[in-house]
C-alpha cells in the first residue's frame, strides 16, 4: 500500500504539467530548425500564443539582418530587438489583431526569390489573425467566432470556417509571400497535428472547401450574417489549394508538438517511480464525455489492475470541446476534470490534473486545476453541489472555491491539453 500523501500526489502533477510546458518552450524547440542565411531579405512574421517567443528564440540564433512582425495574445509579449512585436484579443478577434494583421500582408509584399520569409506559426494563430472575407466586417468575424466556440464543433471543424471567411487564413498568407522562399516553424496544438489546423493553416495550402464550411455551420445550427452565408454559398471564400504555384517550394516544419509534452511528463513520472502510460496525443469530444470514459479506465486501474497495473499515471493530450448551457465560468479542462471527479465518486486512489500548456483554460487566466479523492466531499462541506456545477459550465467556479485551481501566467507556448490522472495502489474504496 501507498505511503504518499495528496500533497505529493498534488507536487507529482504539477511537476508533470510544468516539464511539459517548459519542454514545449521555443528556445529549446526552435533553434535546431533554423535555415541558412538568404541573398536577399530575411522577413519574419507570425502569429499564435507562441509567436513572441519563437521570435526572440529566433533573434538570439541569427547573425544576419532580420526584419519584421508578430502578433500575440494580449500578455504574451516578449521583448525583441528586431522583430516587432504587436498584441491582440483572443479567443475573440479585436481590431488590434486587424491592424497588426494588414502590417504583416504589407511586410510580405514587394519581395523577390532572393528573399526569405520565416512563418513562425502556433496555438491562438486563427483569432490573432483577423483579416475579413470580402463583404465581411470585424463584427461579422467576431459573432461567428463567438458561436463556434459555444457550439461543440470540434477545433478541426471551426478552423475549416474560419478559413473560409478570411483573406490571411487558408494558405493566403503563403501565397501573398510569393515569390520569396517560405519557411513555415509550427508549434502545434490541435489534435492530429495539421498544419493547416494550426492557426488555421495561413501558410499552407488547404483542401476544404466552402461547402464544407457551411455543412459545419448548418451541422452545429450555427447563426450566420446574410453577408457571411453569401460568401460561403458564392464560393468566393475558397482558400488556396495543394498544387497552388504559389506555394510550390515553401517548406513547413513541425518544431514541437503534444506528443512531446507528455513524453516530457512521462520521465518525470518514472523519476518518481510510477509506469506512465501514454493513452493518446489527441483525444476529442465533448469534455464531460471524455471525463466519464478516462474515469472508466482510472475506476478498472485502481480496482482490478487492468489493463495496468497501479501505482502508474495515465497522461493524455488533445482538444475537448464544450457545448455551452449553463452561464458559469468554464473551460474544457475544468469541465473535463469536473466530470471525471463526479464520476470516480471519491475512490482513494486517484488524483489528477488537466491544463491548458498556454496557461488560459477557456477565457479565464487560469490554466486548469487538480481533483483529489476528497474533491467531492470538500464541495459539499462548503455548501457546492458539484453535478450542478457541471450542469452550468462552472469548473473555474467550482475549483476556485476548493482553492484547486492551476494558475501559471503566461506560458508562452501552445501544445493544447494536458491531463494527467495518477493511480496509486492499495484500497480503492470510496471515501465515507
Amino acid at each position: 500500500m501507498t505511503t504518499e500523501t495528496p500533497i505529493d500526489r498534488r507536487q507529482l502533477l504539477r511537476s508533470m504539467f510544468d516539464a511539459a510546458v517548459a519542454s514545449a518552450q521555443p528556445a529549446l524547440c526552435l533553434p535546431p530548425f533554423l535555415p541558412a542565411q538568404p541573398k536577399g531579405r530575411t522577413i519574419v512574421i507570425g502569429a499564435g500564443k507562441a509567436s513572441a517567443a519563437m521570435a526572440r528564440a529566433l533573434e538570439e540564433h541569427w547573425s544576419g539582418p532580420l526584419e519584421g512582425l508578430v502578433v500575440t495574445r494580449y500578455g504574451y509579449e516578449v521583448p525583441c530587438k528586431r522583430i516587432d512585436i504587436v498584441q491582440a484579443a483572443h479567443p475573440v478577434p479585436d481590431a488590434a489583431g486587424l491592424l497588426a494583421t494588414q502590417s504583416i500582408l504589407d511586410a510580405v509584399s514587394d519581395l523577390t526569390p532572393d528573399d526569405l520569409v520565416i512563418a513562425l506559426i502556433s496555438g491562438g494563430g486563427s483569432s490573432l489573425l483577423v483579416a475579413p472575407g470580402p463583404g465581411l466586417t470585424l463584427a461579422d468575424k467576431q459573432a461567428v467566432n463567438v458561436r463556434l466556440l459555444k457550439s461543440g464543433a470540434s477545433i478541426s471543424e471551426m478552423n475549416c470556417v474560419r478559413r473560409h471567411l478570411s483573406s490571411i487564413k487558408g494558405g493566403r498568407l503563403g501565397a501573398a509571400c510569393h515569390p520569396a522562399r517560405l519557411l513555415t516553424l509550427l508549434i502545434s496544438d490541435v489534435p492530429g497535428d495539421a498544419p493547416v489546423d494550426i492557426a488555421s493553416g495561413p501558410t499552407v495550402a488547404d483542401p476544404s472547401t466552402c461547402a464544407d464550411a457551411l455543412a459545419i455551420v448548418d451541422r452545429y445550427r450555427i447563426e450566420l450574417a446574410p453577408a457571411v452565408r453569401s460568401l460561403l454559398e458564392s464560393g468566393q471564400g475558397e482558400s488556396v489549394k495543394p498544387g497552388d504555384l504559389r506555394l510550390v517550394g515553401s517548406e513547413t516544419r513541425m518544431i514541437t508538438a503534444p506528443q512531446m509534452a507528455l513524453e516530457a511528463a512521462a520521465r518525470v513520472a518514472r523519476s518518481a517511480g510510477l509506469a506512465s502510460y501514454i493513452l493518446s496525443d489527441s483525444l476529442e469530444g465533448e469534455a464531460r464525455e471524455v471525463g466519464k470514459t478516462l474515469a472508466g479506465i482510472a475506476r478498472q486501474v485502481a480496482l482490478h489492475a487492468q489493463p495496468f497495473t497501479p501505482p502508474c499515471v495515465l497522461l493524455s493530450g488533445g482538444e475537448t470541446t464544450v457545448t455551452v448551457q449553463g452561464t458559469g465560468r468554464g473551460g474544457r479542462n475544468v469541465e473535463f476534470l469536473l466530470a471525471l471527479a463526479v464520476a470516480l465518486d471519491g475512490l482513494t486512489a486517484i488524483h489528477a490534473i488537466a491544463g491548458d500548456t498556454d496557461g488560459v483554460d477557456g477565457a479565464e487566466e487560469i490554466a486548469g486545476a487538480v481533483i483529489t479523492p476528497d474533491t467531492l466531499a470538500r464541495a459539499w462541506g462548503l455548501g457546492i453541489n458539484p453535478r450542478a456545477s457541471l450542469d452550468n459550465n462552472d469548473g473555474h467556479g467550482f475549483f476556485q472555491a476548493l482553492g484547486d485551481s492551476v494558475v501559471t501566467g503566461p506560458t508562452l507556448t501552445n501544445v493544447n491539453d494536458f491531463r494527467a490522472i495518477v493511480i496509486d495502489a492499495g484500497p480503492a474504496d470510496r471515501r465515507p
